[in-house]
């Protein structure tokens, strides 16, 4: 027997002119759509006048409505899995539909949409080649403030959600376990008729909000740890040197490598590298002659 699908339909996070034609589309032919909330999902589907049955799937029933929705999929159906804004499966329990479905061979179609993530991120000015997307940070103090001390050396730009009523706290968080002088871009009502990018160091960000109430939902994008060049005495230098000439390296190698690794110059390592005594078992470095001309 052929079974149904799944689609992954992303819905505007805001104006409803981001809504795709394919989106709608989908949504109009399938069997039923899987809201996160059936009344919010109502008003969009009202604004494009589709008619396509509900049901709610959310992170309060998502255990007990799994099982039908994988009946109903296994029996041909095709369903649509939506959230109240962006993309279903991103901090909501779309994912463990998704798993089932994986597991259960049902396919799963995703209907690309915007995120606040990448909507945020591609408008901060920070950098954007690597990045790591956290989603909500715990509630919990103490669980918070351990989870940003295992990011206190990431050196990818940093991504999170937050709400209005814990935003001045976490901004106090991030100060004290990653730095109060990162920059920091907090992004609120993202797409919508007052859009605003609030841009300057967490310090900054932390004033900023002492003296505004925070309003809306928030996308923190924030820099990454800067990356530092560790500082080696001579003795340390020569010490490393030789660890890395016991493993059958040249000393060639091993200074461009060290080199790399503490952004010395490479002829200063060197030079080093020629001081340290041949093993009486070790083949002569050939490579000093060619280092030497």
């Amino acid at each position: 027997m052929t079974t149904g699908i799944l689609y992954l339909v992303g819905t505007p996070i805001g104006n409803l002119e981001d809504m795709t034609f394919r989106a709608v589309r989908t949504l109009q032919s399938v069997d039923a759509i899987a809201a996160e909330d059936t009344r919010h999902t109502g008003k969009l589907l009202q604004h494009f006048q589709i008619t396509t049955p509900q049901l709610s799937y959310h992170e309060h029933n998502h255990a007990q409505r799994l099982p039908e929705l994988l009946g109903r999929l296994s029996q041909g159906e095709a369903i649509a899995l939506v959230t109240d804004a962006g993309m279903p499966g991103i901090s909501d329990p779309g994912y463990e539909l998704v798993k089932a479905c994986v597991e259960a061979e049902i396919t799963v179609v995703p209907i690309p949409g915007v995120t606040a993530v990448i909507t945020a991120l591609t408008a901060s000015g920070l950098p954007t080649a690597q990045f790591l997307f956290e989603g909500f940070l715990p509630a919990k103090p103490k669980e918070r403030s351990l989870h940003l001390e295992l990011l206190s050396t990431e050196m990818r730009t940093l991504i999170f959600y937050e709400s209005p009523h814990r935003l001045r706290q976490t901004l106090q968080d991030i100060a004290q376990m990653l730095g109060a002088t990162r920059q920091i871009v907090l992004a609120r009502e993202l797409t919508k008729l007052h859009e605003e990018f609030w841009r300057g160091s967490v310090e900054e960000a932390i004033a900023y909000y002492t003296q505004h109430d925070p309003k809306g939902e928030f996308t923190l994008v924030l820099a990454g740890a800067e990356q530092t060049t560790p500082v080696l005495s001579e003795s340390a230098l020569i010490a490393e040197l030789k660890q890395l000439l016991r493993s059958g390296i040249s000393r060639s190698q091993a200074s461009r490598q060290l080199a790399k690794a503490t952004s010395l110059p490479r002829r200063q390592i060197y030079q080093l590298a020629l001081e340290i005594p041949e093993s009486p078992n070790s083949e002569l470095d050939t490579s000093s002659v060619a280092e030497k001309s």
